[in-house]
């Protein structure tokens, strides 16, 4: 078999330890064909240390584009020149045959642009696996659902595909560099079926390392972002719904019960069994706290 050339590309802001463990991990990998890497530091100082040439070259760079982590995948990108382009959170963790396997299921569908595998969420000490049950991807899902389990830290994606083309680059004009990873999901799926490797081959860490984790306002402007660039999830009824429960959750949490309110009435008329608005409304009466429903989420390797 004709293995193709691989660039990952890892962004990374002030997680020393974290963003050594990953470039261990891909450097790690059972994958027989050429890998390179590209280490990304986004507004902070790079370590230049982390470069090599020995085995699996390491490059690192500064973000030169917009700043956040959508410019610092794109600098990345544009930086490697490579058959495929791959993603690798700094927080996470490829299993040593996850690039083997996924390849080899991208190769086995010509046609195909874009691929994804399942993951192991770790919390807390706790590790759950969150798998698809399918092993295709289509816009009708993405828009039904985010799907969690395609984390950016299991792209997979043809060179040629990222022209402007066909797919194109991470979209930098996202809130805060919030769901680009959605809306790059769903703008692949519009072009052909994602395929999924329906196992769990990136272990994914979850909780206060995440730089996103409680910021609240830029989670409620990017699902509007998302909502008004992606017509697909407000023609969705479920969609929608799971959308609209979430910035009420999310508005509960800043303390803007109007706009909770609102959230919450929108996502009943869609769905009215979304659980989300039960979680909203459970906030706004002060019965529970968002933050202690998304530990407890979090420990089953889920979120709201």
């Amino acid at each position: 078999m004709n293995w193709p050339s691989v660039g990952v590309v890892i962004p990374t802001r002030n997680r020393p330890e974290l963003v050594r463990r990953a470039i261990a991990a891909v450097r790690e990998q059972r994958y027989p064909g050429e890998l390179k890497i590209v280490v990304v530091y986004d507004q902070t100082e790079p370590d230049y240390l982390l470069a090599s040439t020995d085995g699996v070259p390491v490059l690192v760079l500064t973000n030169w584009r917009t700043p956040g982590l959508a410019g610092a995948r794109n600098t990345g990108l544009l930086a490697l020149d490579t058959e495929l382009m791959a993603f690798c959170d700094d927080d996470d963790r490829w299993l040593p045959d996850k690039l083997r396997r996924q390849v080899a299921a991208l190769l086995a569908e010509p046609a195909a642009e874009f691929a994804t595998c399942a993951i192991e969420v770790e919390y807390e000490g706790h590790t759950t696996a969150r798998l698809a049950g399918r092993p295709r991807v289509t816009v009708d899902d993405l828009a039904r659902s985010r799907m969690a389990m395609l984390h950016s830290s299991s792209f997979l994606i043809r060179r040629e595909a990222l022209d402007a083309e066909r797919i194109g680059l991470v979209a930098e004009d996202a809130p805060g560099s919030q769901n680009e990873d959605w809306d790059i999901l769903l703008r692949a799926a519009r072009r052909a079926p994602i395929v999924h490797l329906d196992e769990p081959l990136v272990r994914v860490l979850w909780g206060r390392t995440s730089h996103y984790a409680y910021e609240y306002t830029t989670k409620i402007t990017s699902l509007r972002w998302m909502m008004q660039r992606h017509p697909e999830i407000s023609g969705c009824r479920p969609g929608a719904a799971r959308v609209y429960g979430q910035l009420a959750c999310w508005s509960a949490a800043t303390g803007n019960r109007g706009a909770a309110w609102r959230y919450t009435r929108e996502a009943v008329r869609a769905n009215w069994r979304e659980p989300r608005a039960a979680i909203a409304l459970a906030a706004m009466s002060g019965a529970v706290k968002v933050e202690n429903v998304l530990s407890a989420l979090h420990k089953r390797g889920r979120g709201i």
